[in-house]
């Protein structure tokens, strides 16, 4: 049955979640506030990497179908901006991540060069460039972006409305299980950091590192600090200096800052997808929306068409 479908959202649930129903058929449009490099997505790392996600085992299923789906993308549509990257992160104990069943070939090593602790994850994890991915998903939908702020999911027309609003959900869906966390990133050059490895320390909340190698430049963050917010601030311009310093103190010269960007994660302890009534809620995906997004969409897909 083709349905006529509302998708609300356009950052990489939606526009995911937008593809996925039009490749089922039915007739879909996307209604959202911001598009592109205004989105959080587009602020993201946007690696794959399980990061403040649950529940844990629904998790762990939509992050291995999406890595599989991804990776595919990565070897045969050159012009998404998704490839694959060799990821190093550092880990206290030998005991595996939750997520650990996604990967096939994680592998803890004890001698590696980039870091200073003598224990590292490795494995090889699909990365999306948002300046391209998020472009290249929208280039497949049929219809052009609708650019309005939805007040009622109620008030939209369509048989089914997907809801996919990020942060904008605790308002939407008046859900305040859903917080703001801000995530923050800055830019370089790269100076001496190495092209074709990501690294990634998020052992203290307080104090994440995270270098993610792009083509032209490297993105370095992080930190993960809950808001009451709606918007993402302005990048802060002291936090910034010290995700450099960071870089700094872990042994490496970042290069010249090009840019910094913020954006807001929309962390619930577990994602919403369940439908209601005529509304699919896909949302709450906190710091894994690249990591969840395709296996998400297609369980959308499910629910829609059951009627």
């Amino acid at each position: 049955m083709n349905l006529r479908v509302t998708v609300v959202g356009a950052g990489v649930i939606g526009l995911t979640t937008a593809v996925v129903l039009e490749r089922a058929g039915h007739e879909v449009t996307v209604v959202a506030k911001d598009k592109g490099f205004a989105t959080t997505s587009a602020a993201a790392g946007a690696v794959w990497l399980p990061y403040r996600v649950g529940p844990p085992d629904r998790a762990l299923v939509w992050a291995r179908r999406t890595r599989d789906e991804l990776t595919r993308i990565a070897r045969s549509c050159p012009e998404a901006g998704v490839d694959m990257i060799e990821a190093l992160l550092v880990a206290d104990v030998d005991t595996p991540p939750w997520w650990a069943p996604a990967v096939d070939d994680l592998a803890l090593v004890t001698s590696v060069r980039a870091f200073v602790s003598n224990r590292v994850w490795k494995m090889l994890v699909p990365r999306c460039d948002p300046t391209v991915y998020l472009g290249w998903l929208e280039s497949h939908l049929t219809r052009p972006i609708l650019r309005r702020h939805v007040e009622e999911l109620e008030s939209l027309e369509g048989d089914i409305i997907v809801h996919c609003s990020g942060v904008g959900a605790r308002t939407l869906a008046r859900d305040p299980e859903l917080v703001a966390n801000l995530g923050q990133t800055v830019v370089v050059a790269g100076g001496s950091l190495d092209p074709s490895l990501m690294l990634s320390d998020d052992r203290d909340p307080q104090a994440m590192f995270y270098a993610i190698p792009r083509r032209s430049e490297v993105v370095l963050g992080g930190c993960a600090i809950p808001v009451d917010a709606q918007d993402a601030p302005p990048p802060d311009p002291a936090l910034a200096e010290a995700i450099v310093e960071r870089c700094r103190r872990s042994g490496f010269d970042p290069g010249a800052v090009l840019y910094t960007r913020s954006g807001l994660r929309p962390v619930r302890r577990e994602v919403r997808l369940e439908r209601e009534g005529r509304i699919v809620h896909n949302y709450g995906h906190g710091g894994a929306g690249y990591t969840l997004s395709w296996a998400c969409a297609e369980d959308v897909a499910e629910l829609a068409a059951r009627g």
